[in-house]
């Protein structure tokens, strides 16, 4: 099993590394979101500071959108997935490993871009250091998330819309709690351990619930 998840992982990154798009799309529309707020807000820097934080999460939430409705439905299309649904690999397996390579092209790069970012917040070393680790732990869950969505409508064309109406709801209780745990390092009231302990128990639940139900709405879905 660790061999043909490594395999697929491996696929997944070529195929991502050669075609490109959902990864340097995310980046750039996180750019984006992040390099507007500001011009909305005005010039109050102890502002920007403040809600910095809120600012990347929100960004990153959104970034987390992109490229997620193709997730599956590129292997649907070329009936690469329906090899993988009857190969003697359980599923989940399958789902795992595309749901990490699919994290590890989308979400690892907007957390590690994060502090670059924050300048532009007006975010200080220690801002810029936790909510980049806020979102190293938090981001596999708004994956995860996503890949219900993903596989809900992998069979849909053009449903990256409804694939939001889905799963935003479902991607707020991380958001909240990754806010939280970047504000309290910062100086908050409550210890920085605990929301940082719910925003990674956040990712675990989301992995093993995330990875069963897309799995069973692919198998639902064929």
């Amino acid at each position: 099993m660790i061999a043909v998840f490594a395999a697929l992982v491996s696929r997944d990154l070529k195929l991502a590394s050669r075609v490109g798009g959902s990864g340097s799309l995310s980046l750039v529309f996180f750019l984006m979101i992040v390099a507007l707020v500001p011009f909305a807000l005005g010039p109050d820097l102890n502002l920007l500071s403040r809600i910095g934080p809120a600012i990347l999460w929100l960004a990153a939430v959104l970034a987390t959108l992109i490229g997620l409705d193709r997730l599956f439905q590129a292997d649907e299309e070329d009936g690469s997935l329906d090899l993988m649904t009857g190969a003697p690999a359980p599923l989940e397996i399958v789902v795992l490993a595309k749901v990490v390579a699919h994290w590890l092209t989308t979400g690892l790069p907007l957390a590690l871009a994060s502090p670059l970012f924050g300048l532009l917040v007006a975010l200080d070393g220690t801002a810029m250091g936790a909510t980049a680790l806020t979102l190293l732990v938090g981001t596999p869950a708004l994956t995860f998330v996503g890949a219900v969505g993903a596989a809900l409508t992998a069979s849909i064309r053009r449903g990256g819309l409804i694939l939001a109406v889905l799963v935003l709801p479902l991607m707020i209780p991380t958001l909240i709690f990754g806010v939280s745990a970047a504000q309290a390092a910062l100086g908050g009231t409550v210890p920085v351990t605990t929301p940082l302990a719910i925003l990674g128990g956040l990712s675990l639940i989301a992995g093993v619930v995330g990875t069963l139900a897309a799995a069973a709405a692919l198998r639902w879905g064929e």
